[in-house]
């Protein structure tokens, strides 16, 4: 083998190499930090936590009673921010008689190239104060899986 063909084959070889190697450093999304439930007042700021950690980077997005949320990100005027983290943060519960537009069980979704994570469930409730002191509407404990109901 000649000189000049030996430095194609080697370049070869590193680049199908070097090829290889960052394709092993991508990877899909996981989800490193859950929400968790939250009982909060009307008209009080509050904050849904995910982080997820992916390479490249994944987005987020979040899902209340397997519907899209709707963030400043697709409306400034929203009354729901998407933090850089990943967390979903209300500016204010909002929450009336005929109208529950917060109250509801939420995933968030972290996607990239390589797949999709969803996360566990986190149910944000309303607490009421009902001629007395502030106490929480009881409700019957359970877990629904929304992973199957997210529109994507």
């Amino acid at each position: 083998m000649g000189p000049l063909a030996f430095i194609l084959v080697a370049g070869l070889l590193y680049f199908q190499v070097d090829g290889s190697r960052l394709r092993q450093e991508d990877s899909p999304p996981r989800i490193v930090e859950h929400p968790s439930d939250l009982i909060v007042s009307k008209g009080e700021p509050a904050t849904l936590n995910c982080k997820a950690e992916g390479r490249p980077s994944p987005t987020v997005e979040w899902y209340k009673d397997g519907e899209r949320v709707e963030t400043d990100k697709d409306d400034p005027r929203s009354h729901r921010m998407l933090l850089p983290s990943g967390s979903l943060f209300f500016l204010r519960i909002v929450h009336g008689r005929r109208s529950k537009p917060d109250e509801g069980s939420y995933v968030c979704v972290a996607r990239n190239y390589l797949g999709e994570a969803v996360s566990r469930n986190a149910s944000l409730e309303v607490a009421c104060k009902c001629g007395q002191p502030l106490y929480h509407k009881q409700t019957q404990s359970h877990t629904t899986d929304f992973s199957q109901f997210v529109h994507r």
